[in-house]
Order: C-alpha cells, then sequence, then structure tokens
C-alpha cells in the first residue's frame, strides 16, 4: 500500500473589508407584518379555492393551521404593538386628520379581531380534519375580512407609519416631536 502525502492547502488571500451594513429601522418588524398578513390573506383565498375544488385533505389542513397560527399569534401581536408603541405619540401630537385616523385605525383593530372571532372556529375545524366548516360563511366572511384588512394595511403605509417615521427621526435628532 502506497502512502500518499495530504494535498498541499494554498493560502486564499484576503477578503476585502466590506462596509457595516445599516441596522434594520425600527419599523421593519411592522412592515414585515404587512407583508406576512397580505401572504396570510393570500393563502386564505387559495385555501377556500382548494376546498370548494378538492374538499379537506392534508394540504388544506397545513394552509388552515398556518393562517391559525398567524392570526391567533403574529396579527394579533402586530395590532398590539402599533397601539402600544406607533399611536400614542401620534396622538399626542394632536394633529386632528391624523389623530382622526389613529381613531380609525383603532376601531379597525377592533373589528378585524372580531371578524377572525367569526371566521377563527372554521378554520380551526379545517385544521382538525372536521368536515363541520361553513364554506357559505367562510365565502362571505373572507372578502369582508380580507377588505378592511388591505384598507388598513395601506392608510398606514401610506400616512400613519410616514409620519410615525418623521416622528422618531425628530426625536433622535433631538428635536422633540415633529409639528
Amino acid at each position: 500500500m502506497k502512502q500518499t502525502s495530504p494535498p498541499v492547502r494554498v493560502a486564499r488571500p484576503p477578503r476585502q473589508s466590506r462596509p457595516r451594513t445599516a441596522e434594520l429601522p425600527e419599523f421593519e418588524s411592522l412592515d414585515n407584518a404587512h407583508r406576512a398578513a397580505l401572504q396570510m390573506l393570500d393563502s386564505f383565498h387559495r385555501l377556500l379555492a382548494q376546498l370548494d375544488s378538492t374538499g379537506l385533505d392534508d394540504a388544506a389542513r397545513s394552509s388552515a393551521r398556518e393562517i391559525l397560527a398567524f392570526f391567533n399569534g403574529p396579527g394579533r401581536h402586530h395590532h398590539e404593538d402599533e397601539e402600544k408603541h406607533v399611536f400614542p405619540g401620534l396622538l399626542a401630537d394632536g394633529k386632528p386628520e391624523l389623530v382622526k385616523h389613529i381613531h380609525r385605525l383603532m376601531q379597525d383593530h377592533g373589528w378585524l379581531e372580531e371578524d377572525w372571532r367569526e371566521l377563527a372556529p372554521q378554520i380551526e375545524a379545517i385544521a382538525d380534519g372536521y368536515n363541520w366548516y361553513d364554506m357559505a360563511v367562510l365565502s362571505a366572511a373572507l372578502p369582508v375580512f380580507t377588505a378592511l384588512y388591505l384598507d388598513h394595511i395601506a392608510l398606514e403605509e401610506s400616512l400613519v407609519y410616514p409620519e410615525a417615521k418623521k416622528q422618531l427621526a425628530a426625536l433622535k435628532a433631538g428635536r422633540g416631536t415633529v409639528n
């Protein structure tokens, strides 16, 4: 048996240093929650189409579990985070038009919760493999839930978040609140 020497390793040249990436903005998690909500709403619509065409199967159960987990968890926590961290500073700023929109968004949170409480038992049934879910209820309630979510997200991203970001930047710059 012939002995071979280990391969000779050639040292690589050192890598060029890169500039540090900026830290994620404070609103990154809120923006991510919106993207996740939109994906879950899309999954919800696909689930109803699947139930209508092929019925309840393992894929439908899995999809229902994901939808349930999101709207019972991160979806709810997102609204709590907004009401705790984003809305108070904007309400304190006192701009009448902005205050009106914040109150509307807080009301939306209540309506979204109410809509979800109607939908959740249906989705739980699907996730657990029960056939007692009601397609008529799901088909009537999902478009209302979706329309409210889309309108809600649009208002937050077009008006409320930009105002909150300005306020945060002003606070960081030591200027107090933005007027």
